[in-house]
C-alpha cells in the first residue's frame, strides 16, 4: 500500500484549503467503492457531492458539473482505461485524487506527468478519504503558486529585457547616458499610464520600422 503525491503541469488558480463548500465530484463504476469514498468525504464535512458511476462521456460530464475537486476511484483498471483518465486529468486542471487497486512503476510516472495530485494505491477506506482529499488541494495549491510565481519571474526577465534594448537605442540615436535613457523610458511611461515595458516594446518596435532596409 503507498501514496504517491505529485504536481500538476500546470494550474489556472488556486483552491481553498478549507473543505466546505467545495464541489466534489466522485467518479467510480463500482457503487459500493463509491459509497465507501462518498461517506468518509461526508464524514469530513463536505456536502457538495456528486457521484458518477459511467465513465462514458465523463469529460462532458465534468464540464457541466464543473466540481472544484476530482476524486477517481479505479478497481480492476486496465491500462486504457487508466490512460484516459490520465489525459483527463491534464486537461481539467483541477485537484484530483486517484485511488488504483494496483500500479506499476510506469503507471506512477504517468500518474506524475499527468498532474495527478494524489495518486493512491491499494488505499481505499472510509477514514484516509479526508486525508487524501486534503493533501491533493494542498499539493494543487501549493503547485498553482509556484506556477504563478515562476510566471512572474519570466515576465519581470522579459520586462528588462526589453527595457535594456529600448534604452540602448535611445543612448544610440540620441547620445543619452544609461541613467538618462532609462529616466525618459520612467517619464514617458508615467505620462502615458503604462507599463515601462511597454514602452519599451514599442519603442524596439518603432526602431525597427524606422531602421534601414538591410542590403540583398
Amino acid at each position: 500500500m503507498g501514496v504517491l503525491w505529485a504536481l500538476p503541469p500546470s494550474a489556472e488558480h488556486q483552491m481553498p484549503e478549507r473543505p466546505i463548500p467545495l464541489s466534489i465530484l466522485i467518479i467510480d463504476e463500482n457503487r459500493l467503492r463509491a459509497a465507501v469514498i462518498e461517506d468518509g468525504l461526508r464524514d469530513a464535512g463536505y456536502a457538495n457531492l456528486t457521484v458518477v458511476y459511467d465513465v462514458v462521456g465523463i469529460a462532458r460530464r465534468i464540464a457541466d458539473i464543473a466540481p472544484d475537486v476530482i476524486v477517481i476511484d479505479l478497481e480492476n483498471h486496465n491500462r486504457d482505461m487508466l490512460e484516459s483518465m490520465f489525459q483527463l486529468s491534464r486537461a481539467v486542471r483541477r485537484p484530483i485524487a486517484m485511488f488504483v487497486d494496483r500500479s506499476d512503476q510506469a503507471s506512477i510516472e504517468a500518474a506524475v506527468d499527468a498532474g495527478v495530485s494524489a495518486y493512491v494505491v491499494d488505499g481505499l477506506k472510509r477514514e484516509r478519504v479526508k486525508p487524501v482529499v486534503d493533501m491533493a488541494i494542498s499539493r494543487f495549491n501549493a503547485f498553482a503558486r509556484m506556477a504563478r510565481e515562476l510566471e512572474e519571474a519570466r515576465s519581470q526577465l522579459e520586462s528588462r529585457k526589453l527595457v535594456d534594448r529600448a534604452r540602448g537605442i535611445l543612448m544610440a540615436t540620441r547620445g543619452l547616458s544609461e541613467a538618462d535613457a532609462y529616466a525618459l523610458l520612467r517619464k514617458t511611461a508615467m505620462n502615458q499610464n503604462r507599463k515601462i515595458s511597454e514602452i519599451a516594446e514599442s519603442l524596439i518596435m518603432a526602431a525597427g520600422l524606422l531602421a534601414p532596409p538591410e542590403d540583398t
